[in-house]
C-alpha cells in the first residue's frame, strides 16, 4: 500500500493530526510541531500524543514525518540566529522523538551575505553539534529550488553538507518535486536518469521522504511556488509545469516504495484543499 498522506495542522493535538489525515484517505502525514514561523510550542504533555498514537495504530497511519521551521538558518553569519537555530533544532529533535516520526524535515539554510563554501561550513558545524550518538530522529535536508542565496539547490550541495558531518548516519535528503523541478532536474522526461544521478552524488538509500508538489513554474525557474497535481491554467493557484502524470509515475517508482509521501500543494482558499483527491488520484483510484 502507498505510504502517502498531507501536510496536517497540530493545532488538536497529535490525535487533532491523525484524525484530520484519515479524513483525507491517507496512511501517513506530516505535522510542524509548532507554528512554523516562530518559537512558541505547546509542552508535549498538551500534544496528545498517546491518544494521537493509539488513533494510528487503529486507522493505519505510520511513518509520520515532522518539519522543523523555517526559523532556523544554520548558515546565517549572525550569532543570535545561528546559535537560535541550534537550540531550536535540538529542541525539534526532542519533540520528534517524543512524538514517534524517525525523520524531521530541514531547510539547510541561507548565506545571505556571506559565501557558499562559509555556509555550507557553518550548517555542518551545527549539526555537528547538535547531533549525538543517541540521536534517534534523522535529519532528512530538503533539495531546495534554489531562490536567493538557500544551499541545497543541487545534489552536489547536500552532499557538501553530508561529507562535513560526522555521524552521517544521522543525515537524510527530502526529495522535493517542485524544489527539485525548479531547480533544473527533468522530472518528468528523464525520471530514471535523475534518481541515478541522485545516487551516484548522494545514495538512494539516504532518500528517506518525499515531497510531491507540482509547479506554478518552468523547469528551472528556480522559484519555489507550489501547485496542485495538473492545475490546469484557469486553476485559481495556476498551471502546475510538472503534471499529475509525471507526479503518479514518481510515486509508484521503485525509489519511492514504502517511503513516506507528503502533499504540501495549495489550498484553494482557507477552507479547501484538494489533500482527499490529490492522494486518491496518486493511490490510482481516480485515474
Amino acid at each position: 500500500m502507498l505510504k502517502i498522506g498531507s501536510h496536517v495542522s497540530i493545532s488538536g493535538g497529535l490525535l487533532g493530526a491523525a484524525k484530520e489525515a484519515y479524513s483525507y484517505g491517507a496512511s501517513t502525514f506530516m505535522i510542524y510541531t509548532g507554528a512554523p514561523q516562530n518559537t512558541k510550542r505547546s509542552p508535549l504533555e498538551n500534544l496528545k500524543i498517546k491518544e494521537g498514537q493509539a488513533f494510528m495504530k487503529a486507522h493505519g497511519l505510520s511513518d509520520i514525518v515532522i518539519h522543523a521551521p523555517y526559523i532556523i538558518n544554520l548558515a546565517s553569519y549572525k550569532e543570535e540566529t545561528y546559535n537560535l537555530g541550534k537550540e531550536f533544532l535540538a529542541l525539534e529533535l526532542e519533540r520528534t522523538e517524543a512524538i514517534g516520526s524517525n525523520y524531521l524535515v530541514l531547510h539547510p539554510g541561507s548565506f545571505t551575505d556571506k559565501t557558499y563554501e562559509y555556509g555550507v561550513e557553518r550548517i555542518a558545524a551545527a549539526l555537528n553539534e547538535v547531533l549525538t550518538p543517541e540521536t534517534k530522529p534523522i535529519i532528512c535536508l530538503e533539495t531546495m529550488a534554489g531562490k536567493g542565496k538557500e544551499i541545497g539547490r543541487s545534489f552536489e550541495e547536500l552532499r557538501d553538507i553530508i561529507d562535513r558531518v560526522e555521524l552521517k548516519d544521522k543525515i537524510g535528503i527530502c526529495f522535493d518535486t517542485c524544489h527539485v523541478h525548479d531547480s533544473g532536474y527533468d522530472i518528468v522526461e528523464n525520471l530514471d536518469e535523475v534518481f541515478a544521478e541522485f545516487d551516484r552524488i548522494i545514495g538512494l538509500d539516504r532518500l528517506k521522504v518525499f515531497h510531491v508538489n507540482g509547479s506554478l513554474n518552468p523547469r528551472g525557474a528556480k522559484k519555489d511556488r507550489h501547485a496542485n497535481l495538473g492545475a490546469l491554467e484557469d486553476n485559481p493557484k495556476g498551471k502546475d509545469h510538472i503534471g499529475k502524470e509525471a507526479l503518479y509515475k514518481l510515486v509508484h517508482h521503485p525509489v519511492a516504495e514504502g517511503k513516506p509521501i507528503i502533499l504540501e500543494t495549495p489550498w484553494l482558499d482557507k477552507k479547501t484543499n484538494l489533500y482527499k483527491e490529490e492522494i486518491a488520484y496518486l493511490r490510482g483510484e481516480e485515474k
